[in-house]
């Protein structure tokens, strides 16, 4: 043995949340699927084909030809004052009247609610969310120190009273919610109940951290209006924003509206964080919507996606077992399935996975005790054609079971 390896010692250890927070099982099952002959349920990807890839690559042509120098250089960190500019006129069309000053842009809409994270949350404090809950906010939740409550709801979502028990009970710092087409339910929250989770905030002292990727891909029903729009919770309505399900996920351009004071830590976190998002990214997307027309090109998709959902909402009850359920979401990517208490979605996705198609099991969406006969299936990234044939693979895994 040298002097030099009898001195040595090992390096100081990873901080305890890194040690604590596990990965994404969204991104563990994706990486183990990615095989092309899988038919994947499992991943939220829009479909590519649908991508507006002439648009696109026309605004970042126009951009850089006009004005490289610009767009090469750094930025603000709120953001290009032409895309907050568009983003505020575009929340002012949907009722909610909004200035340049109420947005920052960030490196998608899952760095907006890192930024909320550490905006607002000390080791210890406490969050709620829905029951089950968006993936990645868990993490993000967890990786802040939080303690995170789910909230009761049914069906139709949170429940206002169990809501208002648990702000009296556990004197929580913020509510996150994904109100429509809710991922991984794709369940959406009536007008009613956002109102009365607004009346909650508001009595109560409560943020609303309100998440909205999904909102634009709409199938039928009418729009119902943000939370963030209610005149009692607009000093504590935080709201995020995305281009990645309605343009394309690889520009990761997304964003915040919030309270004055609470928009400033964010900026200062977001200083600490990546200085900035991608000054071309920012530039060619306002050119893109100057140029473009983005709500004709959304219902376009969504008119696509309206048949894939109803190619398997059609084909599941033959593939499920006696006894199961699911959700028939008005818009967005996901449905939630609900096999009989027998069933354990992850002991059997090994067994699935064999048949060459995937979902994710349900259990890593709880922020409590887990329901293990749940499962989430995107039914956006393949044609009518193909989740034909990766429900008939799913049915056969399952009847082996």
């Amino acid at each position: 043995m040298t002097v030099v390896e009898s001195l040595a010692v090992p390096v100081p250890p990873l901080a305890g949340r890194a040690r604590a927070i596990g990965g994404s099982p969204v991104r563990d099952i994706l990486a183990v699927t990615a095989r092309p002959e899988v038919i994947n349920f499992a991943g939220g990807l829009p479909a590519p084909e649908f991508f507006d890839q002439e648009g696109i690559a026309a605004a970042f042509r126009d951009v850089l030809a006009e004005m490289p120098a610009r767009a090469l250089q750094y930025a603000p960190t709120e953001g290009e004052p032409e895309l907050r500019g568009a983003l505020a006129e575009r929340m002012t069309g949907r009722g909610l009247a909004s200035g340049d000053g109420d947005v920052l842009v960030t490196t998608g809409s899952q760095q907006a609610l890192s930024l909320i994270a550490t905006a607002l949350l000390e080791p210890g404090d406490t969050v709620l969310v829905e029951s089950p809950c968006y993936l990645a906010a868990l993490q993000a939740f967890g990786f802040a120190g939080a303690r995170v409550v789910a909230v009761p709801g049914d069906e139709d979502g949170i429940d206002p009273v169990a809501l208002e028990d648990l702000v009296v009970r556990e004197r929580p710092k913020l509510l996150y919610t994904v109100p429509t087409f809710q991922n991984p339910t794709g369940r959406t929250l009536s007008a009613e109940r956002r109102g009365a989770v607004a009346s909650v905030a508001a009595r109560r002292g409560l943020w609303i951290v309100e998440d909205d990727p999904y909102g634009e891909l709409r199938f039928e029903g009418e729009r119902v209006p943000w939370i963030a729009s209610w005149e009692e919770a607009r000093d504590r309505v935080v709201l995020l924003g995305s281009f990645s399900k309605v343009m394309a996920p690889g520009l990761r351009l997304g964003w915040l509206r919030a309270p004055g004071e609470l928009l400033r830590a964010c900026v200062v976190a977001k200083q600490a964080a990546d200085l900035h998002t991608p000054t071309v990214n920012q530039l060619a997307a306002a050119r893109y919507l100057a140029d473009r027309d983005l709500d004709a090109h959304v219902r376009r998709v969504a008119g696509a996606y309206r048949e894939r959902r109803d190619a398997m909402v059609a084909g599941l009850p033959g593939v499920l077992p006696d006894g199961s359920t699911w959700t028939r979401p008005e818009g967005g990517m996901f449905l939630w399935a609900r096999l009989p208490s027998s069933y354990d979605t992850t002991a059997l996705l090994r067994q699935v996975v064999r048949r060459d198609v995937a979902y994710v099991p349900g259990a890593p969406f709880f922020a409590g005790e887990p329901d293990r006969s749940t499962m989430r299936l995107c039914f956006v990234t393949q044609t009518p054609e193909e989740i034909g044939e990766g429900l008939r693979r799913l049915g056969e895994g399952l009847a082996e079971a």
